[in-house]
């Protein structure tokens, strides 16, 4: 896989929710890490998405914010 963002973090799939437009899909990137994301539900079905399954999480901002309280 050849890509120009920056951030792309390979994980595991945890879960996916298929909905009527949008798959919400899971990935535990670390142990005890995960990040969520929602994508259209024909992607999902392109990338032949499934539970336990090896896949990235792909992250393309020109910001990334940090807070603290």
């Amino acid at each position: 896989m050849e890509i120009s963002a920056r951030n792309a973090l390979k994980g595991t799939i945890k879960t996916i929710d298929v909905g009527a437009v949008n798959t919400e899909v899971v990935l535990e990137v670390a142990p005890g890490v995960e990040i969520t994301a929602i994508i259209t539900k024909a992607s999902a079905e392109r990338l032949g998405l499934s539970v336990g399954k090896e896949a990235y999480a792909v992250v393309k901002a020109s910001d990334v914010m940090v807070a603290v309280d």
